[in-house]
C-alpha cells in the first residue's frame, strides 16, 4: 500500500519506468496519481503499467529512447498535454570502466541520458507546471536522480560519477531558482541499491554494505520532496557525503582510488569488457 505524502500531485511524467527505481516511484505514487511511464523495454514497461491501471486511474507508455534529444523534446510535448505537475528524471545509464577502455559512444550516451535528457525535458516542462500549480492553489515536483558517487569523484567511473554530480548540482540549483515559486525541487542521492545495474555496468564486484530496495529510495524521496533540495539515501551513504565534506577533496579521491584498485585488482576487473545500465 503507498504511504502518504504531503503533495497530492494529479499526474506524473517518470522516466527509466521500465524497472528499478522508476517502476518503484510507479507503484509507490497514491492511486490519485495519474502516470506517464517513459522507458525503453517495451515489454517491462507494459507490465508495470498494467500493474497500476484501476480505479479509472490513466496510465500511459512512452517508449523512448532519451539518447535522441528530438525524442526528449517529444516527450516533453506529450507529458505536457498529459498535464503532469511532477516530473521524476530517473532514467539514466552508466559504464564502469577506465576512461581509456570506454567507447566514445558509452561516453556520449551516459551524459545524452544523464545530463541532457533531465535538463530538455525540465526546461520544457517546468513553465507550464508552475503556471498549473499556480492557478490551481497546488505545488508542482520535481524530482532528480543523482547518485551518492555523484557528491565525490568516483575512479574507473568518472564519466558516470561527473553526470551525476551534474545533476546534483542541476537540481540544487534548480530549487534556488524555484524559491518563491510553487515547485519543489529534489536532487535524490541513493547509493548501491537492489536493482540490476552493478551487473549490467560491468561492476566486477556485488556491494557489500548499505544496499537498500528500489521501493525505499522512493519513498524517501517522494517523503524528502517539499522539505529539502537534497537527500542523501542510507546512513553509510550520508556519513560518506559528511567525509567527502569534512575531508580535503585530493583525499577523498585518494580514498576511493586506493579502495577501488583493491577491489577491482580482487575481481580481475581489468579483463572484462564495460557494460552499461539504465540505473539511478
Amino acid at each position: 500500500m503507498p504511504a502518504t505524502y504531503p503533495a497530492p500531485y494529479k499526474a506524473a511524467l517518470i522516466t527509466g519506468a521500465s524497472s528499478g527505481i522508476g517502476a518503484a516511484f510507479a507503484r509507490e505514487l497514491p492511486a490519485e496519481t495519474d502516470l506517464l511511464l517513459a522507458g525503453r523495454d517495451t515489454a517491462r514497461l507494459q507490465a508495470v503499467a498494467d500493474g497500476l491501471r484501476r480505479d479509472g486511474r490513466r496510465v500511459e507508455t512512452a517508449l523512448v529512447d532519451l539518447r535522441d534529444r528530438d525524442a526528449c523534446a517529444s516527450l516533453a510535448d506529450r507529458a505536457d498535454a498529459f498535464g503532469i505537475d511532477l516530473l521524476i528524471n530517473n532514467a539514466g545509464i552508466g559504464a564502469f570502466a577506465p576512461l581509456t577502455e570506454s567507447t566514445q559512444d558509452q561516453l556520449l550516451d551516459m551524459i545524452d541520458v544523464n545530463v541532457a535528457a533531465p535538463v530538455i525535458l525540465t526546461r520544457r516542462l517546468l513553465p507550464r507546471m508552475a503556471a498549473r500549480a499556480e492557478a490551481d492553489g497546488r505545488r508542482a515536483g520535481v524530482i532528480v536522480l543523482s547518485s551518492v558517487v555523484g557528491i565525490f569523484p568516483t575512479p574507473w567511473f568518472s564519466t558516470y560519477s561527473a553526470t551525476k554530480g551534474f545533476d546534483l548540482y542541476f537540481a540544487e540549483g534548480l530549487a534556488g531558482e524555484m524559491a518563491g515559486q510553487p515547485v519543489d525541487v529534489l536532487a535524490l542521492c541513493p547509493g548501491s541499491t537492489e536493482t540490476a545495474f552493478h551487473a549490467t555496468a560491468g561492476v566486477p564486484f556485488a556491494p557489500e554494505v548499505g544496499v537498500v530496495p528500489p521501493e525505499r529510495v522512493a519513498r524517501e524521496g517522494l517523503r524528502a520532496l517539499g522539505r529539502k533540495a537534497t537527500h542523501v539515501v542510507g546512513l553509510p551513504n550520508k556519513f560518506a557525503a559528511l567525509m567527502h565534506r569534512v575531508l580535503p577533496r585530493r583525499a577523498t579521491g585518494w580514498i576511493l582510488g586506493r579502495g577501488m584498485v583493491f577491489r577491482y585488482r580482487r575481481g580481475d576487473w581489468l579483463r572484462r569488457r564495460p557494460g552499461t545500465a539504465e540505473t539511478t
